[in-house]
C-alpha cells in the first residue's frame, strides 16, 4: 500500500532495528498507551526476539503490525496495528501511533484508511474497533476521521506504565 511519499507494509523478519529505533525514539510517548510494545523493547536484543515472535504472530493472524515507511528514507515512522483479532466474529482492533516528527500531516490517518481497507477486504472483518483516552485527542481525531463511532466509555479500564487507572473510550466500524 502506498500514498504520497509513505508505503505500509507488514513488519518484516528482517526490519527489527527500525522497528526499534522507532519504539526508541518514541519511548515516552508510548510508554502509558502502547506499555505491551514498549516493556518488550527495551534493548535492541529484545526488540529482535519479539520480532520473531511477531513473525509467529502475524502467520497465525494473531497480530498483524503493519508498518508506516517514509519512502525517500526508508524509515519506520509510525505502526499501525491489528490486534485482539477474533476470526470466530470476525473482528479486530486498531491502534496507531506515529513520530513526532510526522504529527499533525494526515499520515497515520490515511495510513489507518489504507489498512481498514485492506484488512476488511482480505480478513472479511465485520467489526473493527479502537480504545482510546479521552485525552489523547490526536488518536481521537484519526479514529473520527476514519468513520469509527464512540460506543462507550468503559470506566477505570485500562492500567499505564505508571500505574494510573484510567477510563478509555471505545470507538467501533461495521462492515457489511
Amino acid at each position: 500500500m502506498t500514498f504520497d511519499n509513505f508505503k505500509i507494509e507488514l513488519l518484516s523478519e528482517n526490519r527489527g532495528e527500525a522497528f526499534y529505533n522507532l519504539i526508541d525514539k518514541n519511548r515516552i510517548r508510548l510508554e502509558d498507551f502502547f506499555a505491551g510494545t514498549v516493556s518488550k523493547t527495551m534493548t535492541l536484543k529484545d526488540t529482535l526476539n519479539y520480532c520473531d515472535e511477531i513473525q509467529q504472530r502475524i502467520k497465525a493472524i494473531s497480530y498483524l503490525p503493519y508498518m508506516i515507511i517514509d519512502v525517500d528514507t526508508d524509515e519506520f515512522i509510525g505502526l499501525v496495528d491489528v490486534k485482539n483479532i477474533d476470526m470466530n466474529v470476525p473482528k479486530a482492533e486498531l491502534g496507531s501511533f506515529i513520530d513526532k516528527r510526522y504529527e499533525g500531516k494526515g499520515i497515520v490517518s490515511k495510513a489507518t484508511s489504507l489498512v481498514v481497507d485492506h484488512i476488511v477486504k482480505e480478513y472479511k472483518f465485520i467489526k473493527l474497533l479502537c480504545r482510546a483516552s479521552s485525552r489523547n485527542k490526536g488518536s481521537i481525531a484519526v479514529i473520527l476521521k476514519n468513520g469509527f463511532k464512540l460506543e462507550g466509555t468503559i470506566r477505570r479500564d485500562y492500567k499505564t506504565t505508571k500505574g494510573e487507572i484510567v477510563d478509555l473510550n471505545y470507538y467501533g466500524r461495521i462492515f457489511d
